[in-house]
């Protein structure tokens, strides 16, 4: 399958398992959420690695970059995220780490020598305006978050945004040279999950307060977890990887981005919200773009 429809499956898989994020991430708490996740993830993730055959394609050099990767992407990125989404709200830490699709054309450009032009980079233009436009506008003004009205910590929150754009954008273009070569892309996730785990854990472990659980697991609770590992992390990253054994890692970036807007007509059919006009105008340049780009 074209690298292309690798990254925009990862989108929608990484948008329908943001569904069953909110209400299990609120229950256990943003960090025992991840820690949660990425323990069902690995295991997963392992067990397909060991009927597949694939981790025997890992070789310890290639590890310490795996781990590099992990703890930038996962353990800072996430981390990050859920920093600044408790200082913005989800919407505006949203339009912050939407930026990720262009800091990974840029460092690609910077560090790998790709480049976009022509249709392309219109096409790459218009889907960005269109994530970043179904973000910005895409809720009523009754959905606003109340966390929204918080100023006091307004330059933290957007430093800590863009830390989280900047980790997401690195750590998977760091591992371009590595997913060229035959290292499997399932036995490669597992590697990163299973550090970005022992790292959740030496957290929980030292007593961090943020890493404590706020309510016990419970059997619904965990079903959510473990469907969201699946889809998001297990399924949705591995795809990741998978794209780039052969496509442009900044293209790569630009099309994976559009989960925000995947989510709009999910809302919809989910939760019977109509989303507002702005998601419509944002769903719509994001639609124009990716088809510029899978055209060109």
């Amino acid at each position: 399958m074209p690298f292309e429809y690798l990254a925009l499956l990862a989108a929608v898989c990484w948008a329908v398992g943001s569904l069953l994020s909110a209400t299990a991430s609120s229950h256990l708490g943003a960090f025992a959420f991840t820690r949660w996740r990425l323990a069902c993830a690995a295991c997963m993730l392992w067990i397909w690695a060991f009927f597949s055959g694939g981790f025997s394609t890992l070789a310890l050099p290639q590890l310490p970059l795996l781990a590099i990767s992990a703890l930038i992407g996962i353990l800072i990125g996430d981390t990050s995220l859920f920093a600044s989404m408790n200082r913005l709200g989800p919407r505006r830490a949203g339009v912050l780490f939407a930026t990720h699709a262009m800091f990974s054309v840029l460092l690609a450009y910077l560090f790998l020598g790709e480049s976009i032009w022509g249709w392309t980079l219109v096409g790459c233009s218009l889907l960005s305006s269109g994530v970043m436009t179904a973000i910005v506008l895409g809720r009523r003004a009754e959905e606003q978050h109340h966390w929204e009205s918080n100023q006091s910590q307004l330059r933290s929150g957007i430093a800590l945004g863009l830390t989280s754009a900047l980790c997401q954008a690195a750590s998977t273009l760091m591992l371009k040279p590595l997913m060229e070569t035959d290292i499997d892309a399932v036995s490669a996730s597992a590697v990163r999950m299973t550090v970005a785990l022992f790292a959740h854990l030496l957290l929980f472990w030292l007593g961090f307060k943020v890493a404590r659980v706020y309510l016990p697991m419970t059997k619904k609770i965990f079903a959510m977890v473990l469907v969201n590992a699946a889809l998001s992390m297990v399924i949705g990253m591995t795809l990741i990887l998978q794209a780039l054994k052969t496509g442009d890692a900044g293209l790569i970036g630009m099309l994976s981005s559009v989960s925000p807007v995947v989510v709009v007509p999910l809302l919809w059919l989910v939760y019977k919200r109509r989303p507002a006009v702005g998601a419509w105008v944002g769903a719509s340049l994001t639609v124009a773009g990716t088809v510029l780009i899978l055209w060109h």
